[in-house]
């Protein structure tokens, strides 16, 4: 078994380059489960060791981010209203307590406070990749949620890069 473990990330390893950690990232960033502290510590690690630059991981990292955030930003911007106020109104919807109300008072909060609520919520995991959801459902301005996405998930990446790239 651990032969096979020591396949795989040997093959991780050997494949890990700008456009993979671009990939990777906009996976990440995105509704699939997939946490960047699989990707940019060893992108990082591999910079340290002379086969990447680091500051291309953190770019590549931070662009893949984004271009997965605009993916969730964009579903929920035109589909997320009718499905959300429809779970809202279902007996699914009554067991997590979701009510079309409490889900306008969430859209009116992000409306208030989406600039800082996208750029402290890339920085938080488990949140990082869903901010861009409320986001889009409440129709944040679009270069205002790019360029704080951005932001926030380019310091993500840089704290990410620099436990990579000094490994202990």
């Amino acid at each position: 078994m651990m032969d096979v473990f020591h396949s795989l990330f040997d093959w991780y390893m050997s494949n890990l380059n700008y456009f993979t950690v671009a990939l990777l990232m906009a996976i990440e960033s995105t509704f699939l489960p997939l946490p960047s502290e699989v990707v940019v510590p060893f992108a990082a690690y591999k910079a340290g060791q002379g086969e990447l630059n680091v500051f291309l991981v953190v770019l590549f990292g931070t662009v893949g981010a984004l271009c997965g955030s605009l993916i969730n930003y964009t579903l929920a911007y035109y589909l997320g209203r009718p499905i959300v106020y429809r779970l809202a109104d279902s007996r699914l919807g009554k067991v997590f307590l979701l009510s079309k109300e409490k889900v306008v008072h969430a859209v009116e909060f992000f409306i208030r406070n989406g600039k800082t609520s996208t750029f402290i919520g890339r920085l938080v995991p488990g949140v990082r990749h869903l901010i861009s959801i409320p986001a889009g459902l409440a129709r944040m301005n679009l270069r205002d949620f790019m360029l704080y996405t951005f932001a926030g998930a380019g310091i993500w990446n840089i704290i990410l890069a620099i436990i990579g790239f000094y490994p202990l």
